[in-house]
């Protein structure tokens, strides 16, 4: 199959790769020449573990070509992947499809032929009829079908999530799109990988449903430390307890500071937006939204009570930025609401994370980046575990708490036990729910 994806952001990168993996011919397009000069250069613009493998791969194999050129690399393909970004609109909350309309647009201009104009990016219910519109408008003579085929990728596990799903969602229309759809994600079927065909808009309501369910998973347990560390009850052993319950499963329920990313927030957002502006309030996600980021000033009050109080004038030592591990993503991430909050309490904040200071750099201003969590802890008041990497999960406790026995350790991933923080040197410890 021919296959054009349009945006090499995350979704589209990740998807143009895979896809090529599979045995297609695939043409990533984005408007920015920089990017595509080094994408052509074999650089992978983001952290994603195993895509530069990948993609390095399926370049030399002659499948895989990156270009500014949408015209030529739409001309005679079977689909096109609409992969751009849809932020939050500021003001209402809702995604912002000026990209996906745009694009729609410029594919209408540039098709050849039959094709399938595929939307990867996340988009509110009814937006995949909104972009046939447009096309139609551009192109009354266009031969095309729409289809929504959103993404269930994890950042950090992207790559093995692509190859190996849960499952593929397809909304389509006719039986000639679904032919289409069906031979591009042939070599999963051939593997017994799921593949669920339905109506446009339910596809493009899974997507959310998916996201909505899984951050209420999180919001629940995070309220339900804050009640464990009340009664002195252990909120680990609570997950443990109710994870093995094959009807709630073992995910997602893992107490921290709060969810962060590209996808939970905003996709919980245009959602009770949906559903506000259909009369049918959802009362539960808009619920899950304002607990998430309650909880990300709970842990500002959990840093500062440890610290005696006030933060004014302490050193504090933040071990991980980036919204999860194994990413350089910092949208939304936690620390962005729990740095500045520390900073601007009068804390002199040292940072240290293995892939988030690019963007770190640029989000977190007024704070000291260090090499190591040993060197950020050096000569600091209080240590705060943010992102769980697996390189803070093994620390030399007694040497991160140094000899002064005056430092703090706030575990907000619940990796360490008190008895070992305390053993090792620190004055105090706290984690989420314990």
């Amino acid at each position: 199959m021919k296959i054009a994806v349009i945006g090499t952001g995350y979704v589209g990168l990740v998807s143009g790769v895979c896809f090529s993996d599979f045995g297609h011919e695939v043409t990533c397009v984005d408007l920015d020449a920089a990017k595509v000069a080094r994408l052509d250069r074999g650089e992978v613009p983001i952290y994603e573990p195993g895509l530069d493998t990948v993609m390095a791969r399926n370049v030399a194999a002659g499948r895989l070509r990156f270009t500014t050129d949408l015209r030529a690399a739409v001309a005679g393909v079977d689909a096109v992947f609409v992969a751009v970004g849809t932020p939050t609109r500021r003001g209402d909350g809702h995604a912002d499809l000026t990209y996906v309309m745009a694009a729609a647009q410029e594919v209408a201009h540039a098709l050849t032929g039959y094709a399938v104009v595929v939307t990867k990016s996340t988009v509110p219910v009814g937006t995949n009829r909104k972009m046939a519109e447009v096309i139609r408008a551009a192109r009354p003579d266009a031969d095309f079908d729409v289809a929504s085929n959103p993404e269930f990728l994890r950042e950090g596990a992207a790559v093995d999530d692509f190859m190996r799903p849960d499952r593929v969602v397809v909304g389509v229309e006719s039986d000639r799109a679904r032919q289409v759809m069906g031979d591009i994600y042939r070599p999963l079927f051939l593997r017994d990988f799921p593949i669920v065909y339905t109506d446009l808009e339910s596809a493009e309501m899974i997507k959310y449903a998916a996201n909505a369910f899984l951050a209420t998973k999180i919001s629940f347990i995070n309220e339900i430390a804050a009640l464990c560390e009340r009664v002195g009850a252990d909120v680990k052993a609570v997950s443990r307890g109710m994870g093995l319950d094959g009807r709630i499963g073992n995910k997602f329920l893992h107490a921290g500071p709060g969810y962060g990313g590209s996808c939970f927030p905003k996709d919980t957002r245009a959602l009770a937006r949906t559903g506000q502006e259909h009369g049918v309030p959802l009362q539960i996600t808009e619920t899950v939204i304002r607990v998430n980021d309650d909880i990300k000033h709970r842990m500002v009050d959990k840093i500062t009570d440890l610290c005696g109080g006030a933060v004014n004038g302490k050193v504090i030592a933040v071990l991980g930025v980036t919204f999860k591990p194994n990413t350089d993503d910092m949208r939304e991430a936690p620390s962005l609401t729990i740095v500045p909050a520390l900073v601007g309490a009068g804390a002199q904040v040292r940072v240290v994370d293995p892939q988030g200071e690019r963007e770190g750099r640029l989000m977190l201003p007024g704070v000291e980046w260090m090499a190591s969590a040993y060197a950020a802890a050096d000569g600091a008041d209080a240590v705060v575990i943010l992102t769980e990497w697996n390189e803070f999960r093994a620390l030399d406790l007694r040497r991160l708490a140094g000899n002064g026995g005056a430092r703090v350790l706030a575990d907000l991933r619940n990796i360490y036990s008190r008895a070992d923080a305390l053993a090792a040197g620190f004055a105090a410890y706290d984690a989420v729910g314990r």
